[in-house]
């Protein structure tokens, strides 16, 4: 009986597919790691093995990965610091509230002492840097950790860990707890130093406060592929590729397209926001109630008329969401989605009114604007509500609204009407610490109706 031929190829055909690919696969690595030219030198010589093409390939590829490094790594820098890298491999940026030192040279990093030794042909050098983003307060600075920066003829301790992507070195101290000082100083900045990098970095976090990473967990994450290395557990010597020693600051609460390293935006940061926090809402388009949250205080900056603020609102069409529990704010995560499914948010000078970051674009952010206090609630949250597509609306207080002017006994008091003669110590007693505020009901009313009119109209 004969067989069928059809049968007898279809019960072929596998096998002979697997060997056409099995055949594809070895081509394309013979063609991918010793190319024709390679070949015939090897094939003309006998000092030159494959093993040796293969060598002078992967060799290749760390040059290429080290040139796409050091571009990186200049992209911190500007002008004749990019040259100075270029030169020296190792540059320090120092400004008003931030320094950050960049080396595109292969570093050691002692985590016991928090020594970074830079290996070079140039004369030693030591350099102390407390890696936070405000210089500026230097009580503040005395709580960061110090790094010491070796340059020159140094002798490199033994490396027990290699790592493959550079090192970002900054400290978690400061005012920790504060949602102000937390994104001002330390996430918008390593955002602005890391993002370029996709990822592609390792972290050492002086000061490692578990808090802090409970809180932006996701947000670390999304910056770096690696696990935080904590100097006070991780008692080791680290060698990279380069590194950055602090952060770059841009200003409060900011982002500068035109500064280094260029091209990040507040619309590109919201959006990483969005994406860490899981938000749900990133138009006001889509929320279908408009909806109001006020940020309610129990020290100081209260509203003494809080009740009559929340039914104007209600009577307005607005449904109104009162947030005054400290359990409910420090949960981020929850609070965050809050203010993402608010149409408006309403609060007085202070920390809180960071959270603006969350609402969508199209919302609108209203600020109770205090005795005192105009220029730092303009730079810290006016000027951000502008720079992330949200509508700011200003309730500027008159001052018998501010509970100053009983304390002094009139509106015309030099306290309520001169404010720059106060110390800094001072004026943050009685204008921060030491004020409440009674709004004018009417006033208030026509802020909150031109608050629902914005709502649908285009972002100014």
């Amino acid at each position: 009986m004969e067989r069928d031929p059809r049968k007898l190829f279809s019960r072929k055909t596998p096998l002979i597919f697997l060997l056409v690919i099995l055949w594809l696969y070895v081509d394309f690595l013979w063609v991918r790691f010793i190319r024709l030219d390679e070949w015939m030198q090897y094939n003309s010589t006998s000092e030159t093995t494959p093993t040796d093409i293969l060598k002078i390939r992967l060799n290749e590829t760390v040059n290429e990965n080290q040139d796409s490094l050091d571009f990186v790594l200049s992209r911190l820098l500007k002008g004749e610091d990019q040259e100075k890298l270029q030169t020296t491999g190792f540059v320090c940026n120092p400004e008003v509230y931030s320094i950050h030192c960049v080396t595109s040279k292969p570093v050691w990093i002692d985590t016991r002492s928090m020594t970074v030794s830079i290996p070079s042909n140039l004369t030693n050098q030591e350099r102390v840097v407390r890696p936070y983003a405000r210089q500026e307060d230097e009580n503040l600075l005395k709580s960061v950790t110090p790094v010491s920066i070796l340059q020159g003829d140094v002798t490199s301790p033994v490396c027990q860990y290699n790592h493959q992507v550079p090192a970002i070195i900054f400290s978690s101290s400061g005012f920790v707890g504060n949602i102000f000082h937390e994104i001002n100083e330390i996430l918008i900045p390593l955002y602005i130093t890391t993002k370029m990098f996709k990822s592609q970095v390792q972290f050492i976090m002086l000061d490692y406060n578990p808090s802090f990473v409970r809180k932006y967990g996701k947000a670390l994450d999304k910056l770096s592929d690696f696990p935080i290395i904590n100097p006070a557990i991780n008692k080791s010597v680290h060698c990279f590729p380069g590194g950055v020693i602090g952060l770059k600051f841009h200003g409060h609460l900011s982002l500068n397209s035109s500064d280094i390293p260029k091209g990040h935006s507040m619309q590109e940061f919201r959006l990483f926001l969005r994406q860490s926090f899981g938000l749900k809402f990133s138009h006001v388009s889509q929320i279908r109630r408009p909806t109001v949250m006020l940020l309610s205080r129990r020290t100081t900056r209260r509203f003494l008329n809080e009740e009559e603020m929340v039914s104007t609102m209600e009577e307005l069409g607005f449904r109104v969401i009162v947030i005054a529990r400290a359990k409910t704010i420090s949960n981020l995560r929850m609070f965050a989605n809050y203010i993402n499914s608010c149409s408006v948010f309403v609060g007085a000078h202070g920390a809180g009114l960071t959270n603006e970051l969350f609402l969508p674009d199209g919302a609108v952010m209203v600020q109770i604007d205090l005795i005192g206090l105009a220029w730092a609630a303009a730079t810290y949250y006016g000027d951000t509500a502008r720079a992330m597509n949200v509508h700011y609306l200003r309730y500027k207080i008159e001052p018998e609204e501010s509970s100053i002017s009983k304390v002094y006994g009139s509106p015309n008091h030099t306290v309520l009407t001169q404010f720059h003669w106060l110390s800094v110590e001072a004026g943050r007693e009685v204008y921060l610490n030491g004020q409440n505020v009674r709004v004018n009901i009417a006033r208030f009313r026509e802020t909150m109706v031109e608050a629902m009119s914005l709502l649908s109209g285009p972002v100014l």
